[in-house]
């Protein structure tokens, strides 16, 4: 049956790439995915999977096959990015300023061409599936407000994949135990005390307080032991005039580890950066830092199964084991909490980076997603 899945998704890659080419033209940012929830909920009902809508704009597709068993889910993120796209494709976003550049859209087309092979199979296919079509990826997370509402009830494993320029397209990588990492927000207000520029002994400056947290904070991961981790500031702010000593300074920026050791470790390490630079200088501090993404932990056994499915499916050189972890982040890892399961990457076929406005995956990569997240929910769903 692996086979046929492949030559199935094949025959109807015409199909797959109109249904991408339909949510690359009209992306829609977090939250506001609500066209693209209408198109999904056609697609299904379509294939006679039944859905239902949660959190306003997610929607959760349910197949129930004919002989009894477990139930897996299969993920796809459903939102765009704040990018004018520089593609030059035919079927370019329509919405000006926003454009699919993280590959949402093919891996919601891939959920669905997997819902519509394995609906094919209903007769003979074990257990249920559910589809899980996730809003604001790309924002604060939908990950973990799905699963508090409910969408992984009754699910005994669940599955995702992302688009990867780093594999042509056809290819699919898998990756055993951490993955992506976990990620933390942080916001340091400095306050002083102003002065003349030509005075400054008489102020207390915030501004040259929060250059030195910078510098320090930047330092930390050469420092930690183990895995590799991240640590970014994105904004400093600081100062009214050239000639005033600035009385309060602003930087924030991100935090990536791998793993909850290093996260743990990491967040110490910073706050403690960051207050030893305030005593010396004297200034005051408050430093709020926000736990964010959990990070991707792929299950051992969910990975392995994974491996062999989609090597039976392409064959053994189409299947990588991917030997590094990656340090962007994915609230996928909301799911791997709550259930066993594995993220793959599939190759997009496209060397332009993600969340670049050139950045446009080749059909390809829908087909073989399609067809992979097919084997892989049934081999999961076959076994006992």
């Amino acid at each position: 049956m692996t086979r046929d899945f492949l030559a199935e998704a094949r025959r109807l890659s015409g199909e797959f790439a109109q249904l991408r080419r339909a949510f690359h033209r009209e992306p829609e940012l977090g939250n506001r995915e609500f066209r693209t929830a209408e198109k999904i909920e056609r697609y299904l009902s379509g294939c006679g999977v039944e859905t239902r809508r949660i959190l306003g704009t997610a929607v959760v597709g349910c197949l129930t096959g004919a002989r009894p068993g477990r139930c897996a889910a299969l993920r796809a993120d459903m939102d765009a990015l704040p990018l004018q796209e520089a593609t030059g494709a035919p079927f370019a976003s329509q919405v000006p300023g926003v454009m699919h550049a993280c590959g949402h859209d093919v891996h919601l087309a891939a959920a669905l061409g997997a819902a519509r092979l394995l609906a094919g199979r209903r007769d003979v296919l074990r257990g249920r599936a559910v589809f899980l079509f996730q809003p604001d990826e790309e924002g604060r997370g939908g990950a973990q407000r799905m699963i508090d509402a409910g969408a992984l009830e009754g699910v005994d494993a669940v599955f995702g994949a992302h688009v990867s320029p780093d594999l042509p397209a056809g290819h699919v990588g898998v990756r055993y135990g951490k993955f992506y990492a976990a990620s933390d927000t942080f916001r340091v207000e400095v306050k002083g005390w102003s002065a003349h520029g030509a005075e400054r002994e008489k102020g207390v400056d915030a501004l040259a307080a929060a250059a030195e947290m910078v510098t320090d904070v930047l330092a930390l991961p050469q420092a930690m032991p183990g895995d590799r981790c991240v640590v970014s500031v994105g904004t400093l702010r600081a100062g009214t005039a050239e000639n005033i000593i600035a009385d309060s300074a602003e930087f924030a920026g991100i935090i990536r580890t791998l793993g909850p050791t290093a996260r743990a470790q990491m967040r110490a390490r910073f706050e403690s950066a960051v207050r030893a630079v305030s005593e010396r200088h004297g200034t005051t501090v408050r430093c709020a830092l926000r736990e964010s993404y959990p990070g991707v932990v792929n299950d051992e056994p969910m990975t392995r199964l994974a491996e062999e499915a989609a090597r039976a499916a392409l064959g053994a050189d189409r299947v990588h084991v991917i030997a590094a972890p990656t340090m962007t982040t994915e609230d996928f890892g909301c799911f791997l909490q709550a259930r066993p399961g594995t993220y793959y990457h599939v190759g997009a076929g496209c060397d332009v980076p993600l969340h670049h406005p050139a950045f446009l995956p080749d059909d390809e990569a829908v087909v073989t997603a399609a067809a992979v997240h097919a084997v892989v929910i049934g081999a999961f769903l076959e076994t006992v």
